[in-house]
């Protein structure tokens, strides 16, 4: 296994098989979900046809009265009469499955899907079973196959996180990220899986460092990842000089220009931001955050219709660009021009609702069109994102990260 990814089984336990085992009660509740969705395929003689409705019923019976150890039987007589019936194959395998019986759900469970490949929730739960018995490529396999189809969350979330706990055992992170953030998407706000993104993204980023090191040691992209680590530990004027090295070994390597502009920008209007500014610019036409960051140093030196070029430049180049529409917003302002501005810090808004900057620059705005209600109200949303900041800032120094001096420049913007 590579060594970037040991540490998802620090003390033999992953994170991901920690996760499992606290969601397979809510898993369970979606058996009756599974029991309900599998369809009876099998051409059975209209002689045991009533035997097998009634076995079918007293079985519904008693899952719907949650004692599944008496349905077993009714199941399996349904099979003694019909061996081909994908319900009572389905339903057995289910039980068992749920049951932690999962070698004898095994073989129930890939019965019913080879009468009818299409259940993919039996799929999912073989694949889960195979891993837990052990039969690695098999649950990788099945649970690959069935995942893009679920559509039941908890199922799909427990398929998932098997899925990236298999992956990351095998060392595979790349095909991991893909599963958490198709899981991400379904549920944002899902704890356990913001932390499972972390370590994922984490173990990829130390492997890249890795590989970046090994194959191109003295290479101008080792030098710009050494000085991005260093300024996120607030170590500038290491980082700067391991810029400038990289722009030395390649003075046209993309990022590099705009990467040591940033580093002089956040240490305080260094006189030679503006010129890596240009540079970046240079080297690509297309950079609009390098065109959005001129307008800011030009802003700042009280050039307001210098500033407003570059950055109706930079909303040519990006027209959902939130900073720029603030920047431009700000500009028109100054030149009294408030009515200009109105519609781009709505649009701002729209687009970053958490930019505290454009909700106070909107709440100034509409004081002035006597607007005081909708004044109020983003003068609160100004308020709540600025504290939420504000927070994140004291996030960032306890851990020692430099988040850089973007929150002080919006500060400075107000």
């Amino acid at each position: 296994m590579h060594p970037a990814v040991l540490s998802f089984f620090a003390n033999g336990r992953s994170p991901y098989t920690v996760f499992m085992k606290r969601t397979n009660v809510a898993l369970l509740l979606c058996v009756s979900i599974l029991l309900s969705t599998v369809p009876g395929v099998s051409q059975t003689s209209p002689n045991r046809q009533p035997q097998i409705e009634a076995h079918m019923k007293q079985a519904q019976t008693y899952l719907s009265e949650n004692r599944p150890d008496l349905a077993i039987p009714e199941f399996k007589a349904i099979l003694a009469l019909d061996p081909k019936n994908a319900d009572a194959r389905g339903n057995l395998g289910v039980i068992l499955f749920f049951q932690g019986k999962y070698a004898d759900a095994i073989p129930h469970l890939r019965a019913a899907l080879r009468l009818q490949p299409s259940l993919w929730k039996i799929q999912a739960l073989l694949g889960i079973a195979e891993k837990r018995t052990g039969d690695i490529n098999s649950a990788v396999t099945d649970l690959e196959r069935s995942f893009p189809r679920l559509m039941e969350p908890k199922i799909r979330l427990q398929a998932g996180m098997e899925l990236i706990d298999l992956y990351s055992a095998s060392g595979d992170l790349p095909k991991a990220a893909p599963v958490i953030a198709v899981l991400r998407d379904s549920d944002p706000t899902n704890i356990e899986l913001i932390y499972t993104a972390y370590r994922i993204y984490s173990d990829l980023l130390d492997e890249a460092r890795l590989s970046l090191t090994v194959v191109g040691p003295n290479s101008a992209r080792v030098h710009q990842m050494m000085a991005h680590e260093l300024a996120k530990q607030g170590h500038s004027d290491e980082a700067i000089a391991n810029y400038r090295e990289a722009l030395k070994i390649d003075p046209n390597a993309s990022g590099l220009h705009f990467e040591l502009a940033e580093m002089f920008n956040n240490a305080g209007g260094h006189p030679d931001a503006e010129k890596e500014y240009q540079a970046a610019l240079a080297a690509n036409p297309l950079d609009e955050k390098a065109e959005c960051k001129l307008g800011d140093l030009v802003a700042l030196r009280g050039d307001q219709q210098g500033a407003a070029e570059h950055y109706q430049r930079a909303l040519r180049l990006q027209p959902n660009d939130s900073e720029a529409l603030v920047g431009l917003s700000k500009a028109l302002i100054t030149m009294n021009q408030s009515d200009k501005a109105l519609p781009l810090l709505e649009q701002a808004v729209k687009l970053d609702p958490t930019n505290a900057v454009a909700h106070f620059r909107l709440s100034t705005v509409y004081r002035k069109m006597g607007r005081v209600d909708d004044a109020d109200r983003e003068l609160v949303e100004y308020q709540k994102y600025k504290a939420m900041k504000e927070k994140l800032r004291e996030t960032y120094r306890q851990m020692r990260l430099d988040p850089g001096k973007k929150d002080q420049e919006d500060d400075a913007r107000n």
